[in-house]
This record gives C-alpha cells, sequence and structure tokens, in this order.
C-alpha cells in the first residue's frame, strides 16, 4: 500500500494510516479532528509520491505554496485502532491555479469518511495566488480522474 501502483487505476493513490489510542476520545473512537488530519496526510503522501514534492520541500524548495480554501467530510462509520484505515486519494480537478482531491477513508471494508479538499497555488513568501506551474501542471493532466461514486 501506499502508492498508486496498487491499484487498477493509476489515479488512484492509497495510503495507509495506524490508527492509535492517542487518536482516540472517551468513546473510543477517533476523534473528530484527527479524522480531517489523516486525509491531509493522505494527501500529502499523493504529492509526494505524484509530483515528486510533499507540501514542505515545495515551500521550500520551489517556493510554491499550497493552502486549503475549502474541506468538506461526510462521516460513514467510526474509525478505530482496531484496523489499518487506508486512505484513497483522487485527483478529481484540475483548475489554472487549483486542484480539487476526493478522499474516502476505508477500514475493514468499510467505508469511514468521505470528503473533498481544494488547494490554491500562491507563491508562498508572498502569499499571492499563481497558476499552477507548468511543470507540475503536466505531471497533473495525466493523474485527474472521475469523481468517485
Amino acid at each position: 500500500m501506499g502508492d498508486s501502483g496498487n491499484s487498477a487505476a493509476a489515479t488512484v493513490f492509497i495510503h495507509p494510516v495506524t490508527v492509535r489510542w492517542a487518536d482516540c476520545d472517551p468513546a473510543k473512537i477517533a476523534f473528530t479532528g484527527r479524522i480531517p488530519y489523516f486525509a491531509l496526510e493522505a494527501i500529502d503522501a499523493w504529492w509526494d509520491a505524484n509530483v515528486g514534492y510533499d507540501w514542505f520541500r515545495i515551500n521550500v524548495d520551489r517556493d510554491v505554496g499550497t493552502p486549503f480554501v475549502h474541506l468538506s467530510l461526510d462521516f460513514r462509520s467510526p474509525v478505530t485502532p482496531r484496523h489499518i484505515l487506508f486512505c484513497e486519494v483522487r485527483l478529481i480537478r484540475l483548475g489554472e491555479s487549483s486542484v480539487r482531491f476526493a478522499v474516502r477513508g476505508e477500514q475493514d471494508g468499510v467505508t469511514c469518511f468521505e470528503g473533498q479538499f481544494v488547494e490554491v497555488f500562491v507563491k508562498a513568501s508572498a502569499h499571492r495566488k499563481i497558476a499552477v506551474p507548468e511543470d507540475i501542471r503536466s505531471k497533473l493532466e495525466a493523474l485527474v480522474s472521475e469523481e468517485p461514486r
């Protein structure tokens, strides 16, 4: 797991997350605030695997930031430490200066959450919106997939 080569479609990326006791609330399920964290961790891994930069390196090495301007999540089933959480990441839209991801979290064959996450490209040092850099755009164009079910 953890790379797009494990899936029938190269546009799907699976990132495994080990949910720990420290991630849980008194109800013995993952604390609500950890769910977006797990999804963001998976998107960061997607960037590294597919573009060659994680968020830290693209900011520091390229002066390109990708802050989020939209997050939405639907909770379907509790996340627990009992099973590995597999986060499926798909790039579903590439705009002039933004990208939209769909992330689905699954444990033991059960969908736990689904969400969409939008990032905009900025010149990191100025925090000013920019177009997707051409070398990055060329990598992203091949990765755009249909919106998941």
